[in-house]
């Protein structure tokens, strides 16, 4: 009976350093080339689709990965060289350098990479996923102007905050595969 309890005691030990091992996996698990096709829909269903791929490989760095994202035929002149870069990985906290001067923060939450960010008036969520043998890609984009305002009022003695709604315009998604 003790040895039962020996061995209970050492898996609940072991439980939060799993959970923190799994949230280390990332961007170890997702190390290699990506492929697939980039589809871009609108309201009105899709509107273009083009071959994209994913490069998450190991640098001379200890603390950043290559995240270069690859659009269209021309590899040269889709090629956006960008690194991932590891700032807190207990916490979830990354950036995807551009290197040209901007760094856009993101981060790793249960098995999914985030970014939120706005560029000339649009505001972009962008997403990772590794599902199964897929890493999925999606951008959703929109507008940061609010196309509603609702609430702001007081009702049967609530006061009700105001919410800003923001139109979406463009979700661009790809299924991508090691090549």
């Amino acid at each position: 009976m003790k040895r039962f309890y020996i061995v209970l005691l050492f898996q609940i030990l072991s439980l939060p350093a799993l959970k923190a091992q799994d949230t280390l996996a990332f961007p170890y698990s997702w190390q290699g080339k990506w492929q697939g096709d980039l589809e871009i829909y609108t309201a009105k269903g899709l509107s273009q689709s083009v071959p994209m791929e994913l490069h998450i490989l190991p640098t001379d760095s200890t603390n950043r990965f290559t995240w270069t994202i690859i659009y269209g035929e021309d590899k040269e002149a889709g090629k956006r060289p960008y690194e991932l870069v590891i700032l807190d990985a207990e916490k979830g906290v990354y950036a995807i350098d551009e290197k040209n001067s901007i760094q856009l923060e993101g981060y790793f939450i249960k098995d999914k990479f985030f970014s939120r960010f706005e560029v000339m008036g649009n505001l972009l969520l962008t997403t990772e996923q590794l599902v199964g043998e897929e890493l999925i890609f999606e951008i959703i984009v929109g507008k940061m102007t609010p196309v509603s305002v609702t609430g702001n009022e007081v009702i049967n003695g609530d006061t009700i905050p105001p919410v800003q709604a923001f139109p979406l315009k463009v979700m661009q998604r790809a299924i991508l595969h090691r090549q």
